[in-house]
């Protein structure tokens, strides 16, 4: 292992750094020490002191197959031998071209036939946004115009994406600058408060909600909210950016109701969790009328990494990993583990409620908003690397994980709520000393 200087990573990264999500006034206090990832190897990675934990958060949800996994390894090394980079504005590339077929193929139904490449979930999300404006437009249906998105829902921080949702849930609306969006709760408000007439598109995070804290759907709800766009001839927008690629037990979140949305979005775990890309998937109808001749039929959107070789390359060899390993067959007892270890925590003071949606788990923490946050930093003194949402400690481990690590991991959390709700219980029960 490398010596790596920590000290002075640690103080530059202060110096220098803007993380995002973080309190940087906590980060840069003297007595905090970012943990600095170096290394990693299958569902393990290491710090620059030597230290290792368990991915618990797949690396912000992205990472599929594990650390260093070689097929994706060669993948990468093949192509940057030949090229890293070049245009997708008047040119094109192999990867690109082969991992839009690969998805076309892959995705259930018949009905899809385009990719559009853009760098992360955010940028699919807005993509997708674009995408749906203008082909109503160009079906001369200018006034559908007005997206739909759901209570707590995260789509993305980039300015349209973020009007679905993001903006007010972190509280960063910035006036004047937001897509026409109508936030509704339930089904039943799609029915009373939206007009198919003025609707562009429903978007929906199928069947679990990131960001919320992991918050799963009523079983058929994602079935009713198509039926009701069916029912209006509106657009459903699938945001399967986490959702995607086996996360949930299935390789699209979108087939545990056999639901074909109209566009679906991916990101993060597309190239197993190694490189930025993101694509928006359009079916054959959307795409009919960006084929009529003249400017208006062109998309003017894009990005200058925009189906970026090295990045599809890996997303290829991903794609190929699944096959080959037999990723999705394999998730069975690694799924039967999770639950039923999330259960016996369920059962400890201070957790209001367990839940798991294939390989995503999370714990809701009753008390104080802070509890979260606490048992995420004991466990990592404990080798398990998570974040919370809130009061919610959130556990997203890569597919890879196996069944012993999955235990540790629960062990982990298990052992710092103990330790972060006993002392507080404690107190609570000690006597106030006599005056």
């Amino acid at each position: 292992m490398a010596n790596w200087p920590t000290e002075q990573l640690a103080a530059d990264d202060k110096r220098y750094l803007w993380h995002p999500f973080t309190a940087m006034g906590e980060w840069c206090a003297d007595e905090h020490e970012p943990v600095i990832l170096v290394e990693g190897e299958g569902a393990v990675v290491r710090d620059s002191r030597g230290r290792e934990y368990i991915d618990g958060n797949a690396s912000i949800w992205t990472n599929v197959h594990g650390h260093n996994h070689p097929h994706i390894n060669a993948a990468i090394r093949r192509q940057l031998e030949r090229v890293a980079h070049t245009s997708f504005l008047g040119t094109t590339n192999p990867p690109a071209i082969e991992l839009a077929r690969a998805i076309v193929e892959l995705v259930p139904g018949e009905k899809f036939g385009r990719v559009f490449f853009s760098d992360d979930g955010s940028t699919g999300m807005e993509a997708a946004l674009r995408i749906a404006s203008q082909y109503w437009r160009l079906n001369g249906q200018k006034q559908r115009q007005t997206f739909v998105a759901f209570h707590d829902g995260y789509h993305g921080d980039t300015l349209g994406a973020a009007s679905l949702g993001a903006a007010a849930m972190f509280r960063g609306d910035m006036p004047g600058f937001r897509a026409p969006v109508r936030i509704v709760g339930s089904v039943g408000e799609l029915s009373t408060a939206c007009r198919g007439v003025e609707t562009a598109a429903v978007v929906i995070e199928p069947i679990i909600q990131g960001a919320a804290g992991m918050k799963i759907w009523t079983p058929g709800l994602l079935r009713a909210v198509r039926e009701w766009c069916d029912e209006t001839g509106t657009l459903l927008i699938a945001d399967e950016v986490m959702t995607g690629f086996g996360r949930t037990g299935k390789m699209f979140a979108c087939e545990h109701e056999e639901v074909e949305p109209d566009i679906l979005v991916f990101g993060k775990g597309l190239t197993g969790g190694y490189l930025p890309l993101a694509l928006t998937l359009v079916t054959n109808d959307i795409f009919a009328p960006f084929l009529a001749p003249g400017p208006e039929a062109t998309l003017f959107y894009g990005h200058s990494y925009s189906g970026n070789a090295v990045a599809c390359a890996a997303a290829l060899a991903s794609l190929q990993v699944f096959e080959e390993e037999e990723t999705l067959r394999n998730l069975s007892p690694k799924i039967k583990a999770l639950e039923s270890g999330l259960e016996s925590i369920g059962g400890l003071p201070g957790v209001a409620n367990v839940r798991s949606c294939g390989m995503i788990g999370a714990i809701d923490l009753s008390g104080a908003p802070r509890r979260a946050a606490r048992v995420c930093q004991a466990a990592r003194g404990k080798g398990l690397l998570t974040r919370n949402i809130r009061n919610t400690v959130t556990l997203v481990l890569p597919l890879c994980v196996s069944e012993s690590q999955i235990q540790s991991a629960l062990n982990s959390l298990k052992e710092s709520i103990i330790d972060v709700i006993t002392p507080v219980a404690n107190s609570a029960a000690r006597p106030l000393p006599a005056r």
